[in-house]
């Protein structure tokens, strides 16, 4: 398999294209990172205090080029999800993987961000099963972690149909601190 951070693969259904993030898509991912409905369910564990609220162009523009140097410099992979029925991203998907120090090492990570219309079971677990069965080779790892808050029945409904179970081990952070709800497959 080729090297995820030499080639973005493309994954593809009849319903959704997940692509390599691009500054073009910023417009469309406004609508999700500035959904205030949808950002309880974003994974912002470990990430230095940014809780991906981008209320404005400037801000997701900024953000989008994070994205990229991130990619570059081999931190995680982040993909648009376009809705083949109207064009336009509707969120992102992003993998990496994990080494650290506890019951999540050699993991790789899934964060799934869409816009609070498509926080539903059908939709999450046919966006999440086009990169499931890849992410472990992709990144080499033992298994597939995501956070599952525990008010996200629908998201817990999806990642359950795709084999993920409840984890009461906690993540811990680069600061120490105990991460918690995360589902394994």
């Amino acid at each position: 398999m080729t090297d995820v951070y030499e080639k973005v693969p493309v994954f593809e259904s009849s319903r959704w294209l997940l692509r390599f993030v691009e500054k073009k898509d910023a417009e469309d991912l406004l609508a999700v990172y500035g959904d205030k409905m949808a950002l309880p369910f974003f994974n912002s564990d470990n990430c230095h205090g940014d809780n991906f609220y981008y209320p404005d162009l400037e801000r997701m523009n900024k953000a989008i080029d994070f994205l990229l140097y991130s990619y570059k410099e081999k931190f995680f992979v982040r993909w648009s999800i376009l809705d083949k029925l109207t064009s336009s991203a509707v969120g992102t998907i992003e993998l990496f993987s994990r080494k650290a120090a506890d019951a999540f090492d050699n993991c790789a990570v899934l964060r799934l961000d869409v816009r609070s219309d498509l926080e539903n079971a059908c939709a999450l677990s046919d966006i999440a099963s086009l990169v499931v069965n890849e992410a472990k080779a992709l990144f080499t790892s033992e298994k597939i972690i995501t956070k599952i808050p525990i008010f996200a029945l629908e998201r817990r409904s999806a990642f359950e149909k795709l084999g993920f179970e409840k984890s009461e081990e906690a993540l811990i952070g680069a600061d120490g601190w105990k991460y918690r709800d995360y589902w394994v497959l």
